[in-house]
């Protein structure tokens, strides 16, 4: 499991498998690279190697070598893919994933305090028939309708019984719906103008904000719409600051990467106008200029 994968998905992985006899490893030094994460733990045991792109620090990877990698080892490469990257970049399936999951909340669905919302989930054909939950695929009727209908029914309860992976689903169909809906609304055109607005808006903010008298953005890293930003003073004060004007400020790192001190994790989407990029990049001066005005003081 890299590092960069979400803090919380490891914590719920380890959740999940707590009691089988399955070895999570990879996550243990939370500064090594992925490269040498698998140089360390990679071999014939290994049943799967888990990424994500963009990762939870936003960097985006160039990850083709790593799945050959993995699969000359014979593990499954598994993927984290942002949706909303994919109307930019390579479609996970192309540079060797096996397993592609992501979160849906970006397609359509409002932010809710946590849900509900969907999750994404698709793999290589030939490992179809071994997924969890019930699918359904589209048919014709008998007068030659499109339609929709539940598929592959062996895998499920009520034919394989104990053997069956169907039992373990919940039902998000409503939110599916909505996701649906909104991506056949925005068309491909559209689905790829989304993806290069949040593109396009987090490097203005990124460099915007790099060119801030003590905040840095490693500008050299590829990014999608997340990206570093080392800060000048404890990421709570400069938050605090930007809610005082009602900004919602940066995540702090260093809740889950102790060695990112005074670092934060910047979001910015297609839903972000510039003038409140601008705001934000104005207001991050005035959190810093005033502690150094107040330090030359004394």
């Amino acid at each position: 499991v890299a590092p960069t994968l979400h803090p919380e998905y490891r914590a719920t992985l380890r959740t999940y498998l707590e009691g089988q006899d399955v070895k999570i490893v990879g996550d243990e030094d939370l500064k090594l690279p992925l490269d040498a994460i698998l140089k360390k733990h990679l071999d014939d045991k290994t049943a799967g190697v888990i990424v994500q792109n963009p990762d939870f620090l936003g960097a985006y990877h160039d990850l083709k070598s790593t799945a050959d990698r993995v699969h000359a080892a014979g593990a499954l490469f598994i993927v984290n893919a942002y949706p909303i990257s994919l109307g930019l970049f390579r479609a996970p399936g192309e540079y060797g994933a096996d397993v592609v999951v992501g979160e849906g909340q970006s397609l359509g669905n409002a932010i809710a305090f946590g849900g509900p919302y969907l999750g994404i989930f698709a793999t290589k054909e030939k490992y179809i028939r071994r997924m969890a939950g019930r699918l359904v695929g589209q048919t014709v009727d008998t007068k030659g309708r499109r339609g929709f209908t539940l598929t592959l029914q062996a895998r499920e309860q009520h034919i394989r019984r104990e053997k069956a992976t169907s039992n373990i689903c919940t039902n998000q169909a409503l939110n599916a719906l909505a996701a649906c809906v909104y991506l056949s609304t925005l068309g491909k055109s559209g689905f790829k103008q989304v993806a290069e607005l949040c593109y396009h808006k987090a490097h203005y903010a990124a460099k915007k904000i790099n060119a801030l008298p003590g905040y840095r953005v490693d500008l050299k890293k590829e990014f999608f719409n997340e990206f570093v930003v080392e800060c000048p003073a404890p990421v709570s004060k400069i938050n605090a600051a930007l809610e005082s004007r009602k900004i919602i400020g940066g995540y702090d790192l260093s809740r889950d990467y102790p060695h990112m001190k005074n670092a934060m994790l910047v979001a910015v989407t297609e839903m972000n106008a510039k003038e409140q990029i601008d705001q934000l990049v104005k207001t991050l001066a005035e959190a810093t200029s005033s502690k150094r005005k107040a330090k030359s003081r004394k």
